[in-house]
Formats: C-alpha cells, structure tokens, sequence
C-alpha cells in the first residue's frame, strides 16, 4: 500500500510533466521558414480599390517637383565651377574646352539658337541651344524643319542617366500608353553622317543606331541628346550639331531624376515648345549665375511685342 507521502510525490510529478509539455519551446526555425502562429490571425484589412492612372501621375508628378526643389536647396551654396551630379561609379573624364562666351559674340555675328521650352516639376524652364549649321549642314536644317513645324512639342525625354546624357526627340513619347517602345522611334528618317565636332558638357548631337546594323553610322531623324560627361565611348562616333548655351543646370537636373529600369523618367519631362532664331550679335549679360549652367536674359528675338518694349524701357 503506497504511503501518502508518495502518493503527493506521484501526483506532484504528473502535475510537472504535464506543464512541461504545455509549454514546450518552439522549434529550431530553417533560415527562410517563418514561426507558426501563436494566435489567431488578424481580420483581412478592407479592401481599397487602386489608383487610378490620374492619381499615379500626380503623385509622380509631386514627388518629382520635391525632388527639384531639394536639388536646388542642395546645389544653391555649392561652390562655383564644381559638378554635384556626376556618378561616382563611373570614371571620371575631364571636361573639354568651355564653349565660347555667348556674351562675347562679335556685334555682326549671327547664331541660330534653339529655344526648348520644357515642363517639370510644375513649372517651365528655357534651355537655349546654339546650333552649327557650317560643321552639320544636313543635321541642322533637319533639326531646324522639325522645330519649325511643331515636331517636338508635346515629346517628352525618354532617357536620362546622370552624369552622361539626357535624350528626347522620339515620336512615340507622344502617348504615354506606349512607354514599353520609348527610344525606338523615329527611325523612319536618316540623315547622313557629319561627324566632325567632338563631344563636350552640353554638346547636342543626334542618336542612331548601332554600327552592326548601321555601318554608314546615320542619325536618327529625330531623336537627340545632350551630354553631361564621360563621353569617351560616344567621342568621334556621333553627329554633334549643337551646344547648350543657357540652361545647362536644367539638363542636369533631369538626369538625376529617378527613373525605371530603362533609364526612362518615371515622371513625364515634356518638351512644351522648340523653335529657332537668329541671335545678332552678343547675347545679354547672364541674368543669373548657377555653376557652369548661366542664364542669359531672353534675347530680343524670342520676346513678344510687349515683353521687348517693357525690357528696353524699364
């Protein structure tokens, strides 16, 4: 007969025994395996119906304009002459010459200069562009039929890698739907080689494809880009038919904003208007200094009735 002191003994180890076996420790989790539940699972949250493509573009579009003014708030006390934008994982290559001073041009000279109108960022910025019709006669008067009949306006820049280029001019960037065939347009045209200018910052020069399907190595009808740097792998192989002149830090602040995994803007950059004018003589002193990206008042030609009679009186 079991004497009640081991009785007490057997009852107090089945009592152990069995908390032990309520609060045994997890398993050993593999790596990747995620732990079992303790608890039941939380009620699935409610559903929202998706963003439309309207709503999409305007966060795109403000998020793209945060993004310009943090640039210029990070830039505004830089010193002058140095570059913020250029990829540190690339190597670096010394800039060619400066173009010559617009300011300095002779009294009885005549430029052609492009103006490029574009819109980011909610808000419009002028690139001025001088073109080189004695180096690429054939690129030029193409590029100048094009402006002249609107063939630009409403395009939008489809490629831009910082530190490198920034390119626009393709047709099919008119319809934001056909964003997959971006940067294939534009190839029902070609103009004959005139490689003669080399590349440097703000250089302007026609695409084309490559050399195995494009020996002669003609340019694109209509698609251009503008440099920013480390053009060793392009120098010599492509016509250059322009120099940025004024707006060169809005170049640079395109080739900075995010983009997809083709180098494509997520937020449209669109080209409002393009058009050329002879510039006679110098152009105005810069209105305002920003880096190597100086602005040059409007020149005359490019004004309104309006706006010239308030610029030569006030």
């Amino acid at each position: 007969m079991k004497t009640p002191l081991l009785t007490c003994l057997l009852a107090l180890g089945f009592h152990v025994a069995t908390n032990a076996q309520q609060t045994k420790a997890p398993e050993t989790l593999r790596p990747g395996l995620a732990p079992a539940p303790t608890t039941s699972p939380a009620p699935a949250p409610a559903t929202t119906p998706a963003p439309s493509t309207a709503e999409i573009d305007k966060l795109a579009e403000e998020a793209q304009k945060a993004l310009f003014q943090s640039v210029d708030k990070g830039t505004s006390g830089a010193t002058k002459g140095t570059s913020q934008n250029y990829n540190s994982n690339t190597p670096m290559r010394l800039p060619a010459q400066r173009a010559e001073d617009p300011s300095l041009w002779a009294k009885d000279s005549v430029h052609k200069i492009a103006l490029m109108e574009v819109a980011f960022g909610g808000a419009r910025e002028t690139v001025m562009i001088e073109l080189f019709p004695n180096d690429a006669p054939q690129t030029v008067n193409n590029f100048i039929d094009k402006c002249d009949s609107g063939f630009y306006n409403g395009l939008a820049f489809h490629r831009a890698i910082e530190g490198f280029l920034v390119q626009t001019g393709d047709p099919l960037t008119s319809d934001e739907s056909a964003r997959t065939k971006w940067g294939t347009g534009g190839e029902e045209k070609t103009v004959p080689a005139e490689i003669k200018l080399r590349h440097r910052v703000g250089a302007v020069a026609m695409a084309r494809r490559s050399d195995k399907v494009n020996p002669e190595r003609r340019s694109n009808g209509s698609q251009f880009y503008i440099t920013l740097g480390n053009y060793g792998a392009i120098d010599g192989k492509y016509t250059v038919f322009g120099q940025v002149v004024s707006g060169l830090e809005t170049i640079k602040r395109i080739s900075i904003m995010p983009v997809d995994a083709n180098d494509c803007p997520v937020a449209r950059i669109e080209i409002k208007s393009m058009k050329v004018i002879n510039q006679k003589g110098p152009m105005q002193l810069p209105s305002m200094a920003s880096g190597d990206g100086l602005r040059y008042i409007k020149p005359d030609a490019a004004r309104g009735f309006v706006s010239r009679w308030f610029h030569h009186i006030w």
